[in-house]
């Protein structure tokens, strides 16, 4: 197998190319990738010797160390950041638009319960979104309450920002979940009760096509105003797709209109360390902006809370909640995206927190949604 060396000073690592972590082939890469306006490009091929042997075939790719710190990715075409207004409705359930499944990647480990899936779709650059909106999926089939009638649009959080994980504007990314139904009685799955749309895009395969409508939604959309704003993120589960898209644009994207300067605070609930989602991006950014990125996970089966208990994302929150607060009175956005179930015991916890601090939780809340500092998408 031929290896691809990234060297950076006196340090080189050895990648295989056509690996997961090839540049080109993996979705979380560019197929054509600039830090700082300097492409890296393979300059000559050299053979190394190991232990082992020698490797053949290696192509070195130089740049500085310093260019190398905190490396930012070009992205095209820049009118995207030309509109006012965000984008909505493009495409309605009634003429939908026929996209094309890219690639479909498994992101979770082998102990995660249940599989979630990393779908990049290409739309050519014919339904541009914002960071924070949503696309419809129509899948194929017949609606079953409605006899010749097409499925109920299913609405999915986008995963990417409106340059798309090839940095090209022309794709979008979506973070799903497979739907599966366990019989309570047998415990096995019956597959006439599992989630149509889920199950649709997880078996999806690169070239199958894909009916789409959207974008949808403002109340998630990143507020660009302030760039040396606080935002607080709060997510569980796919939940996370939003944020991935928010931190992208500011840690990832070199973008001419939006410099980030503020703090991105990222708070993630799933089962387990295999069930993290995204987690080397996240760590990336906290490596690269360590003041301007910060990243709490809570692991309900892994993590005890203050009472000995399970962790939830909301009592990660409970251990921060006078920074948290205090962040929120100076103007702080916070973000709540994932299964509707996870409101009451943030709501509950806040409230809390409210009465220790001596304040009114009602009133505090009714004060943030006024101020539009308050932003929930659940489902």
């Amino acid at each position: 197998m031929s290896h691809l060396a990234l060297s950076q000073g006196s340090l080189t690592v050895t990648v295989p190319l056509g690996s997961d972590f090839s540049l080109r082939r993996s979705v979380f890469k560019a197929r054509s990738v600039n830090f700082n306006d300097k492409s890296w490009a393979p300059i000559l091929p050299l053979d190394f010797k190991t232990k082992k042997g020698r490797l053949r075939n290696q192509r070195i790719l130089c740049m500085s160390v310093q260019q190398a710190s905190a490396p930012k990715v070009n992205v095209a075409p820049l009118q995207l950041e030309d509109a006012n207004e965000p984008p909505l409705n493009t495409y309605k359930p009634k003429e939908p638009y026929t996209a094309t499944i890219l690639s479909v990647e498994r992101i979770v480990g082998p102990n995660a319960p249940g599989e979630t899936c990393h779908i990049v779709i290409d739309h050519g650059g014919n339904v541009p979104y914002w960071e924070g909106q949503s696309y419809g999926v129509i899948p194929p089939g017949e609606n079953p309450k409605k006899p010749g009638a097409p499925h109920n649009v299913r609405l999915y959080s986008i995963a990417s920002t409106r340059y798309g994980d090839y940095f090209d504007g022309k794709t979008t990314s979506l973070c799903v979940r497979r739907a599966v139904y366990y019989d309570p009685e047998t415990g096995k799955e019956d597959p006439s009760k599992n989630g149509v749309c889920s199950n649709f895009l997880c078996n999806s395969k690169p070239g199958d096509k894909i009916k789409i409508t959207g974008p949808a939604g403002k109340i998630m959309l990143l507020p660009e105003d302030n760039p040396n704003a606080t935002h607080i993120m709060i997510a569980t589960g796919t939940g996370i797709a939003p944020y991935r898209g928010y931190l992208r644009r500011m840690f990832m994207e070199s973008v001419p209109k939006f410099k980030f300067g503020g703090l991105a605070w990222l708070f993630l609930g799933v089962a387990n360390t295999d069930s993290l989602l995204y987690d080397e991006e996240f760590t990336k950014y906290l490596k690269d902006y360590p003041d301007n990125f910060r990243y709490d996970i809570a692991l309900s089966r892994e993590q005890k809370n203050q009472r000995g208990g399970k962790m939830y994302v909301q009592d990660k929150i409970e251990e921060y909640s006078d920074e948290i607060f205090k962040l929120l009175d100076n103007g702080a956005h916070i973000y709540f995206c994932g299964l509707k179930g996870m409101m009451p015991g943030i709501q509950e916890t806040l409230k809390r927190v409210a009465v220790e601090r001596g304040e009114s939780w009602e009133e505090k809340l009714s004060q943030l949604k006024k101020n539009k500092q308050w932003h929930v998408e659940v489902y």
